[in-house]
């Protein structure tokens, strides 16, 4: 069976964006036709300033969310990144494989680093480094496919270019796996800036619905969205964002066309009270499984337990072997 990997990072409280564009696909799709693996990528996280309570809060958060969007533990694997130690250990091989120049190239090192800097703050090592972390996350599980986004498709570029040149300077270890770009995942803008992508990092911002949000979060958020200077609602993303935006996300929680629907209305005002409305209804049952699952935290603890256990006794021989490969000693 194929193998696939897929993680989050705890660094905001998960969206809509998030729901749409990777984990409802997850839970509908590849948990069911390949060997998955879902990871809260709670390493990640530390990269840029953080509060050490909050990154836990939320890595038990998504965690919990992901469960109850439904990840079935009978049928893929869940863990927290951070329990399983092959994952730091390979990444500092793969760092001694990649070189300075790639990761000086990577456009999220570039667009990060440039903001942490316009804000007078310093930038973390990590930073330049956490792509090297990220193939370590995928090559740890010798995985097949990687269901990304146009943002990420970089960072899998580097993954593919780190386990070819390991393989070739030290021996066969490594599979190298491919980026798929899924064609029924949402692209989720913000509903403030439609030009941009609805983001965990701008926690209770106007524009990003929350999973958790209250229903008449939800309704007032998106009331209120930006739309467009003209009157009629027509899809046309480079002219009409705003509208593109929430006829996608109608779409989207509807299983239908924009296109179509874009032909059944004739104000804005009907658009947003429909995309309101099938928006939190599509929550409703994710927040109501939410709410049973919090309240039983020693389920989602073991759940976690097991799949880290799990993941560990897929990644540790692979890990070991290129342990070996590179040059160290096995432990006696």
């Amino acid at each position: 069976m194929t193998r696939t990997f897929s993680g989050i990072k705890p660094t905001g409280h998960l969206t809509l964006g998030n729901y749409l564009g990777a984990v409802r696909r997850w839970a509908e799709t590849d948990q069911h036709r390949s060997d998955a693996l879902f990871s809260i990528v709670d390493l990640h996280a530390l990269t840029v300033e953080h509060d050490p309570a909050r990154v836990r809060r939320l890595s038990r958060q998504a965690a919990t969310l992901l469960l109850a969007a439904g990840l079935d533990p009978e049928l893929c694997t869940v863990f927290v990144q951070s329990h399983v130690d092959e994952h730091a250990r390979l990444s500092y091989l793969l760092e001694c494989t990649a070189t300075d120049g790639e990761m000086r190239r990577m456009i999220q090192y570039k667009e990060k680093g440039a903001r942490a800097r316009a804000a007078g703050e310093s930038v973390r090592l990590s930073l330049l480094t956490y792509p090297v972390l990220m193939a370590a996350d995928i090559l740890a599980y010798a995985t097949d496919e990687v269901p990304v986004g146009d943002d990420q498709a970089q960072h899998v570029e580097l993954t593919r270019d780190l386990a070819t040149r390991f393989n070739q300077r030290y021996g066969h270890v490594f599979t190298v796996p491919k980026a798929t770009h899924p064609q029924v995942a949402a692209r989720v803008m913000d509903l403030q800036d439609p030009t941009s992508k609805m983001g965990k990092s701008m926690d209770g911002g106007a524009g990003i619905v929350c999973l958790l949000d209250d229903p008449d979060v939800v309704r007032r958020k998106i009331m209120r969205a930006v739309t467009d200077s003209g009157q009629d609602v027509v899809l046309d993303r480079d002219t009409r964002p705003g509208v593109a935006n929430l006829l996608e996300i109608l779409a989207a929680c509807e299983n239908g066309n924009p296109e179509s629907l874009a032909g059944a209305y004739e104000s804005y005002g009907a658009l947003k009270k429909d995309t309101a409305e099938a928006v939190v209804e599509l929550l409703r049952p994710l927040r109501k499984r939410h709410a049973e699952l919090a309240a039983d935290p020693s389920y989602v603890d073991e759940v976690l337990r097991a799949g880290a256990a799990r993941a560990r006794g897929l990644a540790r021989p692979l890990v070991d072997r290129a342990y070996r490969a590179i040059g160290l000693l096995p432990a006696g």
